[in-house]
């Protein structure tokens, strides 16, 4: 029998399940649609979005009377999905082209948002669990030009960087030859008169504020995209994949929260947009908060709890 399923069939208590599990806490209400519910382990991930995610969904939960526990810093996806298949925890929030691509190792996943996500739900579901509503959010990769450089060449998608002649684009130093970088972008938008620029992380937004390149790549929720500077580049054939997140849970887990759970869940990814992201991973890596007091503030300014 998987181990969490065990936990829930045998109900153990709190303590029980806390000296087993470690770390983290299971602060809850004491009413609530959760009341008298099995305890929950949600995870994330090694970084800053995802310790945002992790506690949004935490909080939530603890607000409506479920016992969560929140696994955090997960090192990478591929530890969180293992996480997941051993029971250590019971659920976490992934991103669909992640799941499709580093999970279920799909060469070929869909372009089009409905299609990834009905190829995430099903992949999940043979496995026994449940890829719950996605975010309107993606953190997808994407290329972004000044403010300036956009309205000077009429720029709103990235087909027409075809059109402006000979620019220097900057990226990570694998972009040009990564499956989803230069190469495919070549393809899909017939661009050709590229100097590729390799940059480390973080150097991109000087290298464009200096005019050392004229596009870059970015990930949308990329803090400084806030400031009005930049603009991020649409992606129509979406070279780029898909990319919202999927609170990923054991189906198991779900019926014996409950609805209200899955209700809860469905209305914290409800409210994050790219603005609201961008917003909250800001707060962290610019203004120096924890992870939990955004993600509390959020959830009070979104009448979530």
């Amino acid at each position: 029998m998987h181990p969490r399923i065990a936990v829930l069939a045998a109900g153990l208590t709190v303590t029980a399940l806390a000296a087993g599990c470690g770390g983290g806490s299971a602060k809850t209400t004491p009413h609530g649609p959760g009341t008298g519910r099995p305890p929950v382990v949600v995870g994330s991930q090694d970084f800053t979005e995802q310790r945002i995610l992790g506690q949004l969904y935490a909080q939530a939960l603890r607000g409506r009377g479920f016992r969560v526990r929140l696994k955090e810093e997960l090192p990478n996806r591929v530890a969180a999905d293992q996480a997941l298949i051993d029971g250590q925890i019971d659920g976490y929030p992934e991103y669909v082209g992640a799941i499709l691509d580093t999970v279920a190792h799909d060469r070929r996943p869909p372009t089009n948002g409905s299609a990834a996500y009905r190829a995430v739900r099903a992949f999940e579901a043979r496995r026994g669990f449940v890829a719950l509503t996605p975010t309107p959010f993606e953190r997808a990769n994407a290329l972004a030009t000044t403010t300036a450089y956009a309205r000077a060449h009429g720029l709103h998608d990235i087909g027409g960087l075809a059109l402006v002649g000979p620019f220097a684009l900057g990226a990570a130093p694998d972009f040009d030859t990564r499956a989803a970088g230069l190469p495919a972008l070549r393809r899909a938008y017939g661009i050709n008169g590229v100097r590729f620029v390799p940059l480390s992380l973080g150097a991109q937004y000087p290298a464009l504020n200096r005019g050392r390149i004229q596009a870059a790549e970015v990930v949308t929720t990329d803090p400084a995209l806030r400031t009005g500077r930049y603009v991020v580049l649409a992606d129509p054939k979406r070279v780029f994949g898909v990319q919202n997140v999927v609170p990923v849970f054991s189906r198991a887990v779900l019926a014996a929260e409950g609805a209200a759970f899955t209700r809860t869940v469905e209305a914290v990814s409800a409210t994050l947009t790219t603005e609201a992201m961008r917003r909250m991973n800001a707060a962290v890596e610019v203004d120096k908060r924890s992870p939990s007091d955004v993600a509390r503030d959020f959830l009070r300014s979104a009448g979530i709890t």
